[in-house]
């Protein structure tokens, strides 16, 4: 998807009166330092913190939600926003207030009469959290695309799609990504929502049976002769899949998988372990990722064997950043390998979130020369909320 404005990391049209909005972001070169690298990817993080906050406040191109919310702060967004750390002056962004409608308040005014789509997540009870997207989701999946290895996710292959669909953005963004790498994404139906119902009023024998119903799916799709070479699936699923196969006299490898992207609070660093060297073989490459609706997709560290499987992400930096931040004081970053909460910024044309605590907690990690700012590891539930956290077949 190509078009007349393209602008640097993204793929999509949009006005031309922001034409430096998501500047270059540096990459490593013979003359280049990592120290170097951090300090330019931060310059050009704090120009894009300019940018996007000028986009969302202004009232050309704003969104009505902004616009009407910048009336209630103690200080100007557009003047006052100079750079990444200013962020901290917005008070922290509740959730909640993605519940309900009408969610075009949250289009930019300069987007409006786009297609546009409706992301939801959450929902097990109680109104979902909804989110509008016009092409984050393209844009986001095509950037992710450029850190797959061709050599396991050939270009033209077909991709299987196992993991939540419905109004989640999962089945629309995986079918993009294969679209966009030459192939076709077969889908499995999943419904999340049902499957965590069903385990808080204890029916396990029904969760088993609904999970054995969707690898039913998965197993019919790669037995069907499609010629599928790529998925993305769960933690969960992928061990289902692969317990089913090897009961069957095969496995991932057999069945013709080369590559897998994996995402889910079930990727442990024991987990990975597991699949690479129980589940998968070492054929079979797998990578890591940490994401949701507001996010995009955060990668995974290179695999890197003195790392004892070591889980690191990295944000699709400036486009979404987190930090990892003490659990008393949101505005504070940890110091390297110790623990905090995540901390999320997300800074697109089509939304801004300046601060949202995530629902998860991990270690600070130091940049990396492929990803040269802040990563985490360890990611996992907050410990205050992990014990009231359903966990469903996904």
């Amino acid at each position: 998807m190509k078009s007349e404005y393209t602008f640097p990391g993204e793929r999509v049209m949009f006005p031309a009166a922001f034409p430096s909005l998501f500047g270059v972001i540096p990459t490593v070169t013979d003359n280049n330092n990592l120290d170097e690298l951090v300090k330019q990817n931060q310059e050009a993080l704090d120009a894009h913190t300019r940018e996007s906050v000028q986009w969302h406040f202004s009232p050309e191109t704003g969104s009505p939600y902004w616009l009407e919310k910048a009336k209630t702060l103690d200080f100007n967004p557009l003047t006052d926003v100079n750079c990444f750390e200013d962020l901290n002056k917005f008070p922290l962004f509740e959730d909640d207030e993605l519940r309900g409608g009408p969610v075009d308040r949250w289009i930019p005014k300069a987007l409006l009469g786009k297609p546009t789509y409706v992301f939801e997540t959450g929902g097990t009870t109680g109104i979902p959290k909804s989110r509008v997207v016009i092409d984050d989701f393209r844009i986001d999946y095509e950037n992710f695309s450029d850190t797959l290895p061709d050599e396991s996710f050939p270009k033209g292959s077909n991709w299987l799609m196992l993991g939540p669909s419905g109004p989640r953005r999962l089945r629309l963004a995986v079918e993009h990504l294969a679209q966009y790498r030459g192939g076709i994404s077969f889908c499995v139906d999943l419904d999340p929502r049902w499957v965590v119902k069903l385990i808080k009023k204890g029916k396990i024998d029904e969760v088993k049976e609904y999970s054995a119903h969707v690898i039913d799916q998965a197993m019919a799709i790669l037995g069907a002769g499609h010629d599928i070479k790529c998925m993305f699936t769960t933690p969960k699923l992928l061990e289902a899949l692969a317990m089913r196969l090897m009961d069957e006299g095969s496995s991932i490898e057999e069945a013709g998988i080369k590559g897998i992207f994996c995402g889910g609070t079930e990727f442990t660093q024991q987990w990975y372990r597991f699949a690479r060297e129980e589940l998968l073989g070492e054929n079979v490459y797998i990578t890591p990722t940490y994401g949701n609706t507001l996010m995009g997709l955060a990668c995974g560290r290179p695999f890197d064997p003195a790392d004892d499987y070591k889980i690191t992400y990295y944000a699709p930096q400036p486009r979404a950043v987190i930090r990892v931040v003490d659990f008393d004081d949101h505005t504070k970053v940890v110091g390297y390998g110790e623990t905090g909460r995540v901390k999320l910024f997300t800074m697109t044309k089509e939304l801004f979130i300046p601060g949202f605590l995530e629902r998860d907690e991990g270690e600070r990690e130091v940049p990396h020369e492929k990803y040269p700012w802040d990563g985490v590891s360890g990611v996992r539930p907050y410990h205050k909320i992990a014990q009231s956290t359903t966990v469903g077949v996904y």
